[in-house]
């Protein structure tokens, strides 16, 4: 990931962004950092980048033009997201920090005195962001949180890239209380549950400490997480058919924005997914799509209806596919290896459904799994953005071996290792596929799902 900074204070950012995890990530090459000090676009010659408020005033305001042509002077070939971090910003939450990691550049603006001319944000900002009701010495400081939260997410940033999914603000709840070495401090003990050893039992107790610490502290948060868990408990009577909801409420990943009927929003995907037996108003369905919205799930009927909106564009109807069984696959080929982007040619020209570019965001995702026969890559299996298991292939020559079996099989064991339920869509006519699913007991829904792009 690219971030330009754009600030007066270069040498701040410089030192808060080339030290510990984010330092590390920049000498390793997954983040790119380009740090502009907007004064040395001034065209005052003592470098002055501000002046009083039209309209009268306490304090100074900064000037449009050298904002505007530090902005130009990255020479960008598109408008890229460009953050304004603000106290008249919108609430900068996880939501937003994932939705920002999937960038592949970010600009942030950073404002002193009173802030900056409006002429030159309307110009050139795309978001306006806060992270909290009070008033800092200028923009800097949030612009590091911010990078902070969204950096953590890049894939390989944190070495371990599943700690970011079970930290706090993931599935509503705070992170539980944690300790470490030694056994006894200060004559307080580490509770007795996390010595037995006894994984089921450490979940529990981690469970019910995050719930009770979020109902003490954050009562706002433990109220959506109630709800959270009411939807779950009814999208279970009809697992298979909601399973795409189920698993991403349950993995702590879908937002409710709407309820009766229910509509989620994945901001890892930008997309939105609606109960399978929900048909709604347009108007009103439209109203509740955020922002930067690209991927729409809902069931076949309401697709039909949302089809004829203005710049809805059809993708493909398909079946839920579940794997119920809480049973490991055995794996016969166990030569299966995490692809990166020197296999892009390979998975993008033979992925067709998805196309080349979004084989290649999989790939950088980490989330591309090869299948190999004698050091030779013999097909790829992959999971998308909102957690099903697809991409599946196999080269003709290494057809009729079991290896589409072997990488589902791998997908499915990696999933139940995280405490996940796996799951895969089949495409309408997928005869094949279908049935490879029957025969590893992958039970589908009876109710057809329609894909919509915007």
């Amino acid at each position: 990931m690219k971030i330009d900074v754009l600030t007066l204070f270069p040498e701040f950012m410089d030192r808060g962004l080339h030290t510990s995890i984010l330092g590390r990530a920049c000498n390793n090459g997954l983040l790119d950092v380009n740090i502009v000090n907007i004064r040395d676009f001034s065209d005052d010659k003592n470098g002055r980048v501000d002046d009083y408020t039209y309209g009268g005033g306490a304090g100074m305001l900064m000037q449009p033009q050298p904002v505007y042509d530090a902005y130009m002077s990255l020479k960008k070939d598109k408008k890229c997201r460009t953050i304004y971090v603000t106290p008249q910003g919108k609430p900068f939450t996880q939501k937003d920090a994932v939705s920002l990691s999937k960038e592949e550049e970010l600009v942030f603006l950073c404002g002193h005195y009173e802030g900056i001319d409006e002429r030159v944000l309307d110009e050139i900002v795309t978001d306006r962001f806060s992270i909290g009701d009070y008033v800092l010495t200028g923009g800097e400081l949030p612009a590091l949180v911010m990078i902070d939260a969204v950096s953590r997410l890049v894939p390989g940033v944190l070495g371990n890239d599943t700690s970011a999914e079970i930290e706090s603000f993931y599935g509503d709840l705070l992170e539980y209380p944690q300790y470490t070495r030694p056994e006894v401090w200060r004559d307080k003990k580490v509770p007795e549950v996390l010595l037995t050893g006894n994984p089921k039992s450490v979940a529990e107790y981690r469970k019910a400490k995050a719930e009770e610490l979020t109902k003490k502290v954050r009562p706002d948060l433990y109220e959506k997480y109630e709800l959270r868990n009411k939807e779950i408990d009814r999208l279970l009577k009809d697992k298979r058919n909601n399973i795409q909801i189920l698993e991403s409420l349950r993995r702590g990943t879908g937002e409710i924005i709407h309820t009766d009927p229910l509509v989620v929003y994945m901001a890892c995907d930008d997309l939105v997914m609606v109960d399978i037996d929900a048909v709604m108003d347009v108007d009103e369905f439209m109203a509740l799509l955020p922002d930067n919205i690209h991927s729409i799930v809902v069931s076949k009927e309401f697709g039909a209806v949302l089809r004829n909106v203005p710049g809805m564009m059809y993708s493909c109807d398909v079946y839920n596919y579940v794997y119920t069984e809480n049973v490991h696959r055995k794996i016969k080929n166990k030569d299966i290896r995490k692809l990166d982007e020197s296999f892009a040619d390979y998975v993008g020209n033979k992925y067709a459904l998805g196309g080349y570019d979004y084989a290649v965001e999989r790939l950088k995702a980490g989330v591309v799994y090869g299948i190999f026969v004698d050091d030779e890559i013999a097909g790829f299996v992959g999971t998308h953005g909102e957690g099903s298991i697809g991409m599946l292939y196999v080269d003709g020559k290494y057809r009729r071996r079991g290896l589409a079996a072997d990488l589902e099989g791998f997908m499915f064991n990696r999933d139940l290792e995280a405490g996940r339920t796996p799951y895969g869509q089949v495409v309408l006519g997928n005869e094949a596929s279908m049935k490879l699913q029957d025969k590893m007991g992958v039970y589908g829904g009876d109710k057809v799902l329609t894909w919509l792009h915007m």
